[in-house]
């Protein structure tokens, strides 16, 4: 039973670091795409949206690990 206990923390704590890498990921990169898009069309705004669209992706990721776990808590079951 012990080994069932120590193996869902680490699963926990996985899960929930991966939400902690994931928000500032999708919001570098949604920045990296638009400064690159900025420097190859020649604008200064287009780098704003792409904050915007990386905000958005890190949410909907955070949403759905989030709907998971409750999900997967309800059932009763670990995680498949």
């Amino acid at each position: 039973m012990a080994g069932k206990q120590e193996k869902n923390w680490w699963v926990l704590m996985g899960r929930y670091s991966h939400i902690g890498f994931v928000l500032p990921a999708s919001l570098f990169v949604g920045w990296l795409i638009g400064a690159a898009l900025d420097r190859w069309l020649g604008t200064s705004w287009i780098y704003l949206l792409g904050l915007m669209l990386g905000i958005v992706a890190g949410f909907v990721e955070l949403v759905r690990t989030l709907l998971r776990a409750e999900r997967e808590e309800s059932d009763g079951g670990g995680p498949s």
